[in-house]
């Protein structure tokens, strides 16, 4: 039996316009607020972004390493306006842990 040698990968070079796309906002809620003590961050990323483009992105825009991603696909909510029915957007959301040498200012002192 012949076994072929894999060729080792090339790191995928990522265009920095097309990065800084992919984050379209920081969520501020409550739950996000209380992740930022394990020094985890939330952002709204594009629906089509993948978790390699997420990190890729983030450690490109902050200058930080990111450990690891999760990411979730928040369904469109149900909205009322008067008598017509209409949908919020869905959107995706990632929760970004760092290194813990590492943090985001979101919020730069005034």
């Amino acid at each position: 039996m012949v076994t072929r040698k894999a060729k080792p990968k090339a790191p995928v070079q990522y265009d920095s316009r097309h990065l800084a796309d992919l984050i379209k906002r920081p969520l501020i809620t409550e739950k996000a607020t209380q992740l930022l003590g394990y020094n985890q961050y939330v952002f709204e990323v594009d629906r089509r972004a993948t978790k390699p483009e997420i990190k890729a992105a983030i450690q490109e825009l902050f200058k930080v390493k990111v450990v690891g991603i999760s990411t979730m696909n928040n369904p469109p909510k149900r909205r009322r306006v008067g008598r017509f029915m209409g949908y919020k957007p869905r959107y995706k959301r990632a929760i970004v842990r760092l290194a813990p040498e590492d943090e985001i200012i979101l919020f730069p002192e005034v």
